[in-house]
């Protein structure tokens, strides 16, 4: 399972709006990952005021993950080129390399966005 960044951000805040089930199938896996382009999405979010951390956004980052047993999975060269192959259903670049990240290895995708379920990937909202 791989959380986009919405996901970690509302897994990291306590947030209602991952439900119980959610929650439940979050702590019953046996890997959970989320992709670095979300820690890109959150630095940048923090750099234009977007998005308020109590300590930077790689301290942070970082943090959470290690609080929550998260695997960041690096961006290669075939995530950049899968994501880049996508067909264009979804124009925001970083869910792209979320989903072509979940397409690649096989995960289920931890979104509210339901733009993901249109490229084929399981989807847990």
């Amino acid at each position: 399972m791989i959380l986009d960044t919405c996901a970690l951000l509302w897994l990291a805040s306590g947030s209602k709006k991952l439900s119980r089930p959610t929650l439940r199938k979050i702590g019953d896996a046996s890997v959970v990952y989320v992709s670095a382009i979300s820690g890109f999405e959150i630095a940048i979010k923090v750099a234009k005021g977007k998005l308020k951390l109590p300590v930077p956004a790689r301290d942070w980052f970082e943090r959470v993950a290690a609080h929550h047993g998260i695997t960041v999975l690096p961006l290669g060269l075939a995530e950049c080129i899968a994501a880049a192959e996508l067909p264009p259903i979804h124009n925001d670049p970083c869910d792209r390399f979320i989903i072509a990240t979940a397409v690649l290895h096989k995960l289920t995708v931890v979104t509210a966005d339901e733009q993901f379920e249109n490229y084929g990937v399981p989807v847990i909202i």
